[in-house]
């Protein structure tokens, strides 16, 4: 497994990024074989390489923005043969618009269309066979679950749906007491089961298992310490339920942890290295994205005025870093009466949206006048949203820990962003404070930059905006 921003990522995903990068670098210089009859492998040559790559990271970078590198179990062949094309027809296009650029870096003609044909052949059967391998676990790590609570049945869910998870749970370790019924429980593959914590190391040798994940509900009296405590001194990792669950999901679940689970685990160190660095950063993103931005904010603005009567910009008030109350600065998209009744969330298809906001809402471009935000220092670039003082005081009655999200200065995009569509009710609130706590607990520049990065694709395919 790799560690990256303390999840958990097969090493598998990245040989498989690798080695595609890899076969897409071979695939150009058998085409131009065929063309040229030989290439020889020198530094006078180094050009040609260049190129080669160049081309290689542009196919490589738009299959990744379109979730070809993400595998999931509801993905079909027919779903991922039309991502691979748009990834394809996109990557294209923008080599096209660099060749008019710089036209003597261009590659000729005949062996750009031929590698097109075969590199959505390699693609889509470089996919197929890897999806061959997931489906049979045996590049898995092997897991044992003891006990059968809640929390053992959210981690079920979760590696079934993540097909590219990198583990199988192959046992199942349950006390008399608990209830288990497999007929409604997914698996790729039946566990064994066995009823009592007795002979655990021996049944987890039996099994080769390689991980084991405390589930248990109530621990008082009835974890097999002496047992956990051999399988943990000869090798096997022993893991508490809720601390794999976080790095599997990227997510805390908020609704199973103890408040001295917070206290006594890693993470929520804010340095003043760390805190220094991200405003450096917010403040760098925000102005550039200000001045180059501006020529669009001003379009903005004037179809907003053709568009609707009332203000260009909408002034709200937000809560803020410690509940500081702040005044947010959005174009705005709804009519002037939106909220007259009350305040509401936006729901999908909105009436209240105008013509012009549903555009921009679209592409995220009514948080534009938020980057003024950063600079006074009132927001970070990445951070969680900032909720309206009307929600946050219904919202801290109904979720654990909601104030918590407060301990670090909101921001324009975040991780619960990125990671969990737009949400309009209290159930999502709380899906996006499980994110929210996972980014404060391990916030950081590069983490940040991560953020940004995936934000960017979010923007460009106007994913999750209402």
């Amino acid at each position: 497994m790799i560690w990256l921003f303390h999840r958990y990522y097969p090493a598998r995903k990245l040989l498989f990024f690798a080695s595609e990068f890899f076969l897409i670098v071979s695939l150009s210089l058998l085409v131009l074989y065929l063309k040229n009859h030989y290439i020889g492998f020198d530094f006078d040559h180094w050009p040609l390489f260049a190129k080669i790559f160049f081309v290689a990271f542009m196919f490589q970078l738009w299959l990744y923005y379109f979730d070809l590198y993400s595998f999931r179990r509801k993905d079909s062949l027919l779903d991922m043969s039309l991502r691979l094309v748009q990834a394809v027809g996109v990557a294209t296009f923008l080599i096209g618009v660099f060749y008019s650029v710089f036209p003597r870096l261009m590659i000729n003609n005949w062996s750009f269309t031929f590698f097109l044909f075969l590199i959505i052949i390699l693609a889509i059967s470089w996919r197929l066979f890897y999806f061959y391998l997931l489906k049979t676990g045996y590049l898995n790590e092997r897991l044992a679950l003891v006990g059968y609570s809640s929390l053992a049945k959210e981690i079920i869910d979760e590696i079934y749906n993540q097909l590219d998870s990198g583990f199988s749970i192959t046992t199942i370790f349950h006390s008399p007491q608990e209830n288990i019924d497999l007929e409604k429980t997914k698996f790729e593959k039946k566990p064994v089961i066995y009823s009592s914590f007795d002979n655990l190391y021996k049944n987890c040798i039996k099994n080769h298992i390689q991980k084991i994940v405390v589930c248990l509900e109530d621990r008082r009296g009835k974890l097999p310490v002496d047992e956990l405590l051999e399988c943990r001194m000869k090798g096997i990792d022993v893991v508490e339920g809720e601390t794999f669950y976080e790095h599997l999901t990227g997510k805390i679940l908020v609704e199973k942890i103890r408040p001295s689970w917070l206290i006594f685990h890693g993470g929520f160190y804010k340095s003043r290295t760390t805190m220094f660095l991200k405003r450096v950063l917010g403040l760098i993103v925000a102005s550039l994205g200000l001045l180059i931005l501006s020529p669009i904010a001003i379009l903005i603005a004037i179809l907003i005025k053709l568009d609707s009567p009332g203000p260009v910009l909408f002034i709200q008030e937000r809560v803020g870093k410690d509940g500081k109350i702040f005044k947010l600065y959005k174009f705005r998209s709804m009519r002037t009466d939106a909220e007259k009744d009350a305040p509401k969330w936006a729901q999908k298809n909105d009436p209240r949206v105008t013509r012009v906001g549903r555009v921009i809402r679209k592409l995220r471009l009514d948080e534009i006048p938020q980057m003024w935000n950063v600079i006074k220092g009132d927001m970070s670039f990445v951070g969680p949203r900032p909720e309206r003082p009307f929600f946050v005081e219904r919202l801290r009655q109904k979720i654990p820990y909601y104030d918590q999200r407060h301990t670090v200065l909101p921001g324009i995009t975040g991780w619960a962003q990125i990671c969990y569509p737009y949400g309009a009710s209290d159930e999502d609130a709380l899906e996006k404070l499980k994110y929210d706590l996972y980014y404060i607990k391990y916030m950081s520049v590069m983490f940040d930059l991560y953020i940004i990065f995936k934000t960017i694709k979010i923007v460009l395919f106007g994913e999750g905006a209402r």
